[in-house]
């Protein structure tokens, strides 16, 4: 098992910068990939941007040049520094971790962390 808990969210205005975290406990030296998820008003939850372990990282084109994505594996945490904020980038922000063992993936989730941006 594998807990994620995210912190960060709030209130900006556009043009400004946030820094949402994630922090993993439990099973964490099975995770693998990483990702930050986002669910913005009337849309499904899309991918942000996600990492490998290796840091391998693949980016949004919607948020590329703005938000980047980082790990730090010995503290089992993950990062999405997010600049230059639009009203576009509202939305609940969700961590995603994928877990392996015995060959079988398990991917868990944060509850997520509401950003809203808005003059």
């Amino acid at each position: 098992q594998v807990h994620l808990v995210e912190s960060g969210g709030g209130l900006v205005q556009p043009g400004e910068s946030l820094t949402l975290s994630c922090e993993a406990s439990g099973s964490v030296d099975r995770i693998d990939d990483m990702a930050w998820y986002r669910r913005s008003p009337g849309k499904p939850r899309g991918l942000v941007a996600s990492i490998t372990t290796d840091g391998r990282i693949v980016i949004a084109s919607n948020v590329k040049g703005r938000f980047t994505i980082s790990r730090d594996n010995p503290k089992n945490t993950l990062h999405l520094a997010m600049d230059n904020l639009k009203p576009e980038d509202t939305g609940v922000y969700f961590c995603e971790a994928d877990s392996s063992d015995d060959g079988i993936t398990t991917h868990y989730w944060g509850e997520g962390t509401q950003v809203t941006v808005s003059s």
